[in-house]
């Protein structure tokens, strides 16, 4: 324990956790010691190169003129408890932190909330992080323009084309034989109106072109 008389720093990304002996006993309800925390912090800064992260600070310091706080990479944490838990011991030098999640980057934006995150949106993350680990995160985030949950991308997902029509094409040549059914005729065949049928209530495509069907 501390010398009472004794206070020490922890850099944080902005601004210093300063270690009291108040400040030892908060960790210890928060099952951290100093050492302890230095070794989460490294652990679990984010070098915001496109993980999904958020900075963490609090309402007391932002109301004090003070962005004191850390770059977190969620994808390092275990569960939500752990990691409000952890954003709590970061600014153990409240009395009761308010955690202010003052921005964000690396997943969709309806995930994210200045105030707080709960459970619910913390499992929607991870799962967007694992999804885009096997597929494109493109495809990931086309897919959340259309829907706010992720539990049918992999039923809905159909791949990437050059344009509804390319794709439109891609569904005739799967699926039908024009040149049997219409024989010359098939030379014909209106690909850009069978696009706009398929496209008007069984299919969708983002912005980077990946393509999903209506489940």
């Amino acid at each position: 324990m501390l010398n009472p008389s004794i206070s020490t720093t922890m850099r944080l990304q902005f601004g210093e956790l300063n270690i009291t002996p108040r400040v030892e006993e908060r960790l210890r309800e928060l099952d951290f010691t100093v050492p302890e925390l230095q070794d989460a912090i490294d652990e679990h800064k984010s070098p915001c190169d496109g993980e999904p992260s958020v900075y963490c600070g609090t309402y007391g310091k932002y109301n004090d003129g003070s962005l004191c706080g850390l770059w977190l990479d969620l994808t390092t944490f275990d569960d939500c408890e752990d990691f409000v838990n952890f954003c709590k011991a970061i600014h153990a030098d409240e009395e009761d932190p308010e955690l202010m999640f003052q921005d964000f980057e690396g997943f969709p934006k309806q995930w994210y909330s200045e105030s707080g995150m709960d459970e619910e949106d913390f499992d929607h993350i991870k799962e967007y992080c694992d999804l885009c680990d096997k597929y494109d995160q493109d495809a990931v985030d086309d897919y959340m323009e259309f829907h706010d949950e992720l539990d049918s991308f992999e039923e809905a997902y159909c791949g990437n084309w050059d344009s509804e029509e390319d794709f439109a094409r891609h569904i005739v040549e799967e699926c039908y034989d024009l040149d049997r059914i219409m024989g010359n005729l098939s030379n014909y065949f209106d690909y850009e109106a069978f696009a706009r049928d398929l496209f008007m209530y069984d299919y969708s495509m983002g912005a980077n072109n990946n393509v999903f069907r209506v489940v």
